[in-house]
C-alpha cells in the first residue's frame, strides 16, 4: 500500500491540528465547483473557491466565495481598499500562488496575501475548500481556517451569471 499524498495546506493544518476531512473526487482537467458539489452532494452555498487578484497599485489579495457565486471587482476593491483589483490570469497563478486553476487553496500559498471570505462563510458550522490540488477538497469549520489564514469577511459577491 502506498504513502498517502499530502498537500501543502493538509502538512500545515496537520502541524497545527486543526482538525478536517477529505474529499475526493475524479477529476483530470478544470471542473468549476458547482459541478463538483452536485457531483458530491454538497450545498454549493458550503463549496468554497478561491480566486486570487492583483490590485492596480500592486499587490495580491485572495478572495475565498461560494461556488455559485461571481466575485464583484468593486466590492472586493473596496474590501481591500485599493482603487481596483482584477483576476490574476490562469498563466500567472501557479508563480504567484503554487496552486494551479481548479486546485488553488486559501492555505499554504507561496507568501501568505491578504484574505477576504464572502460574508456567508460564518452561517455554516463546515465549509468545503479545495485541498490544493484537483480532485481533493478540505472540510473544515471555517472558524478555524479564517484564524488560521487571518481572513476577514466582506461582501465580495453577486450572483453568478451563468445559468
Amino acid at each position: 500500500m502506498g504513502k498517502e499524498v499530502k498537500t501543502n495546506a493538509m502538512r500545515i493544518l496537520d502541524r497545527l491540528k486543526l482538525p478536517y476531512t477529505l474529499n475526493s473526487y475524479e477529476c483530470k482537467e478544470f471542473i468549476d465547483g458547482v459541478h463538483i458539489a452536485d457531483m458530491l452532494g454538497q450545498d454549493p452555498a458550503q463549496s468554497f473557491k478561491t480566486l486570487v487578484c492583483s490590485g492596480k497599485g500592486g499587490g495580491y489579495y485572495v478572495f475565498v466565495l461560494p461556488v455559485a457565486r461571481e466575485l464583484d471587482l468593486k466590492k472586493a476593491a473596496r474590501a481591500v481598499g485599493a482603487k481596483a483589483v482584477e483576476l490574476l490570469p490562469v498563466k500567472e497563478i501557479n508563480a504567484v500562488t503554487g496552486y494551479i486553476r481548479g486546485g488553488c487553496s486559501p492555505i499554504g500559498m507561496k507568501k501568505p496575501f491578504p484574505t477576504f471570505f464572502h460574508i456567508s462563510v460564518l452561517q455554516h458550522s463546515v465549509i468545503y475548500i479545495s485541498a490544493g490540488v484537483r480532485g481533493l477538497q478540505i472540510r473544515i469549520a471555517p472558524q478555524d481556517l479564517l484564524r488560521f489564514v487571518g481572513g476577514e469577511t466582506a461582501e465580495i459577491s453577486r450572483p453568478s451569471s451563468v445559468a
